[in-house]
């Protein structure tokens, strides 16, 4: 089964469904990621200021993250950092709509439209639209997942909020996700960052005592289709 993870930045993939990425693929699943931002020149005081080297380095670790979890493929669309909202949604949507026509996934993960970053709602707009479930369409199943500093972030304040409720037992994953986030070092920070190793473990066996295991992923289940065909 095609698994298609659809992710705003590098390293939202990762803190969003690593472990259950690391998962599927070692169950059979082929796990493909796209990443639509090109990840880091909003931190430079305008985009075409920023090191096209650090752009450089930061694909690779994607594609280095990737390769632990065991995806298949990483996708790099290139949209501008934190400035997605400069881009006519119907592009961004198109841009799924090429990659769910390619890969035929019948299980998609993405972000939750309830997040801080005003990129993570625009995607989350996007594959909505994209996956609308119209006769012959592939997806059965759309997933959001939660980031860390954004989704908290939010502090309840951006609707809708997210409401986790579908859980993907990571225990035997945690670690392999936390080394694919060690890959991103640019973007973890020290404890108690959300985005620390530290809080990254603890997010999870959180969701873990919730679920009744000893850690795992949430997610929101967006849109659930059994019994038709794609």
């Amino acid at each position: 089964m095609n698994i298609l993870v659809v992710a705003a930045h590098p390293d939202d993939e990762i803190l969003g469904c690593g472990g259950t990425m690391a998962r599927r693929a070692c169950e059979g699943d082929d796990v493909y990621i796209a990443i639509l931002g090109e990840g880091i020149t909003s931190r430079s005081p305008k985009r075409h200021m920023a090191d096209p080297k650090a752009i450089k380095k930061l694909h690779e670790r994607s594609r280095a993250a990737a390769r632990i979890v065991g995806a298949k493929e990483v996708f790099l669309s290139g949209l501008p950092d934190n400035r997605f909202d400069s881009v006519d949604l119907l592009d961004v949507i198109k841009i799924v709509e090429g990659l769910v026509e390619r890969l035929r996934p019948p299980v998609v993960y993405t972000h939750h439209p309830g997040d801080l970053n005003l990129d993570h709602g625009v995607v989350a707009r996007a594959v909505l639209t994209a996956t609308r479930p119209v006769q012959g369409h592939p997806v059965r199943e759309l997933y959001a997942f939660e980031v860390p500093s954004s989704t908290e972030w939010a502090f309840q304040r951006i609707e809708p909020l997210f409401r986790a409720n579908f859980f993907v037992d990571i225990s035997a994953t945690l670690d392999v996700k936390l080394k694919a986030m060690a890959q991103y070092e640019g973007e973890s920070r020290p404890f108690p960052h959300p985005r620390s190793n530290e809080a990254l473990r603890a997010i999870a066996q959180r969701w873990g005592s919730v679920a009744g295991c000893k850690a795992a992923e949430a997610f929101e289940l967006m849109r659930a289709i059994s019994g038709v065909k794609g």
